[in-house]
């Protein structure tokens, strides 16, 4: 439990600290972990406006953390409540202003918000404290609403949020709106890009890049974690490669309609012009200097190359689309890579993308079930899959089905 001088420190440093972080959704994580541990309180939501409507963005929750297995994540569904007075959220968003409610099953009858206990009542929760802040910008708009759920003594004692919590919680709460808000444009441009795609490509959409990031993810924490890489550089990195994760197609905008939106098959001479989408999309971060260019140019280039080395496109000069000195096969063309040739996030991206490819409708296909797709995975690792990578994939399927519940397909999507 923090005193008021560790306060006061973390405030300090956090503009800063919030500001290294790019990607909206490891953002979020960020922001919760640290509101929660300024006022000591088991759980927490991030609530996002969208228009006249809050979107249930992010949660955590430490008591049902406690009860899954190791390695398993609180698993949670997007939804959406309408900004106005009739939710504490709403009430909040709409009002711009603070509340702290010492029990919220036991409301007044003359406030017109009400609490609503589904979701205590679905998976065996208690609500009492609640202490919920408008995220106001610095032009003073309010862009969504931090919710903290039952503070707690140093006994771990349910009690209601001191009202000396306000004001410091307040300041976090405008110190992590201007980082939201700079994230939030980071995505929404990340996601006009994809929509940009999605024109040529039917396939490219929010949904699906949401999906093969967020699985990116999962593998690559636990990979990380099994070799021991450091917190704070997995941090890091998830930051990174989120974002990157969701780039891995956007080579696709350089690629003829009649070859994007065939609805069968293609010729060897049409598979052979869709494969440049990686070196074209590589070559959009080619100049850049940040790691995040780097990232994406790895992903972008990589994500088709296999552990056997019959991946494309292989050892390529992204200027030139030729092969590298050296690395020429007989014929000419460049020669696949192999192993750890291929980066970490290429490797990963590969089973992500192709797992979410062959669990998703296509034009030239429906959905397979998820016992037919497993299988190419089971027959595919050390061929086509790194090993080691895929045992984890394997181990993190209950989240990926959570992930496709969160990021359902949709007919038409609204970037």
């Amino acid at each position: 439990m923090l005193n008021e001088r560790e306060k006061l420190e973390t405030l300090i440093h956090l503009s800063t600290e919030l500001g290294q972080s790019k990607d909206l959704d490891i953002l979020m994580e960020h922001i919760l972990t640290e509101a929660r541990r300024f006022v000591n309180a088991d759980a927490g939501s991030i609530y996002l406006r969208d228009y006249e409507t809050l979107i249930f963005s992010y949660t955590q929750n430490d008591t049902l953390q406690r009860k899954l297995p190791p390695n398993e994540k609180l698993a949670y569904v997007n939804f959406t409540i309408p900004i106005d007075e009739n939710s504490i959220a709403g009430f909040v968003a709409k009002t711009g202003r603070i509340l702290n409610i010492p029990d919220a099953t036991k409301l007044p009858a003359t406030v017109p918000y009400h609490f609503n206990r589904r979701f205590d009542e679905r998976v065996g929760y208690s609500t009492r404290s609640v202490l919920t802040v408008p995220l106001n910008t610095a032009e003073g708009d309010v862009i969504g609403v931090l919710q903290i759920i039952d503070a707690q003594d140093e006994h771990g004692n349910v009690m209601p949020f001191p009202p000396e919590e306000e004001r410091m919680l307040m300041h976090f709460a405008n110190t992590a709106a201007v980082a939201l808000e700079r994230a939030k444009l980071t995505r929404d441009i990340i996601l006009r890009t994809i929509k940009m795609a999605q024109m040529r490509d039917p396939l490219e959409t929010g949904a699906h890049v949401n999906r093969v990031a967020s699985y990116a993810i999962e593998i690559y924490e636990r990979w990380a974690k099994k070799r021991k890489v450091d917190g704070k550089e997995i941090t890091k990195k998830r930051d990174i490669f989120r974002m990157s994760a969701m780039l891995h197609d956007v080579g696709k905008v350089a690629i003829s309609d009649t070859i994007l939106k065939k609805p069968a098959k293609l010729s060897e001479e049409e598979f052979n012009i869709m494969k440049q989408h990686t070196i074209l999309g590589a070559r959009l971060f080619l100049d850049g200097f940040s790691e995040l260019d780097k990232a994406a140019a790895a992903v972008a280039l990589n994500h088709h190359e296999r552990w056997d080395g019959k991946g494309y496109p292989g050892h390529v000069d992204l200027r030139t689309g030729l092969s590298l000195a050296g690395y020429a096969k007989p014929d000419g063309q460049p020669r696949g890579k192999t192993r750890e040739e291929i980066p970490v996030f290429g490797r990963i991206v590969a089973i992500a993308d192709v797992y979410d490819a062959l669990t998703s409708a296509r034009i030239y296909k429906e959905a397979w079930d998820e016992t037919k797709a497993l299988k190419i995975f089971e027959e595919g690792t050390g061929t086509q899959f790194d090993p080691e990578l895929t045992e984890i994939f394997f181990s993190c399927l209950e989240f990926i089905h959570f992930v496709q519940q969160r990021y359902p397909d949709k007919r038409a999507e609204n970037l």
